[in-house]
């Protein structure tokens, strides 16, 4: 179980914090919720870059979000050592986060390091784009599609203990 308390616990990271990672951590916590167990799971979001910490997410973003009723009231934070041992899964949206995760990862570190998008979608949508400097909605409405169908197949292979 998770070590910060008796949850599990999922950790999503991106660069800066503020597109991809508070989208996952809303659609994790939502699909949870309507799973019923809020009790058992406990999820948060970090950038690997400090750049934005203490900042809203993108407004494309809460936009987003909130056309599909999640509301979202974090802010930026970067990814800290502690976070490898209080996190049972962290997860990166793309193969660089992935690198630098295990990059960071202090010696010893228990937390599973993983990839969102390997759960549940197709080989060509595996890798959750970073949108900050693309124009408009869209992508972050793609974003969230594809985080939709990973956390609902993560959190059911999790609970049937299938995660390595």
């Amino acid at each position: 179980m998770g070590k910060r308390s008796q949850k599990s616990s999922v950790l999503m990271v991106c660069v800066g914090n503020l597109c991809r990672s508070p989208i996952a951590e809303a659609v994790m916590r939502d699909v949870v919720a309507r799973a019923g167990l809020q009790g058992e799971w406990h999820v948060e979001s970090a950038g690997i870059e400090d750049w934005h910490s203490g900042r809203r997410p993108d407004e494309r973003a809460l936009n987003v979000l909130a056309r599909h009723n999640i509301n979202y009231h974090g802010k930026a934070r970067v990814l800290a050592p502690e976070d490898f041992f209080e996190f049972d899964y962290i997860f990166g949206m793309d193969l660089s986060n992935l690198a630098a995760l295990r990059r960071m990862a202090p010696k010893g570190a228990t937390a599973k390091l993983l990839i969102l998008g390997n759960f549940g979608l197709k080989p060509d949508e595996r890798i959750i784009e970073d949108p900050y400097y693309d124009i408009g909605e869209a992508p972050f409405e793609q974003i969230y599609r594809q985080c939709s169908i990973a956390c609902k197949n993560f959190l059911k292979q999790a609970r049937l203990k299938q995660i390595m």
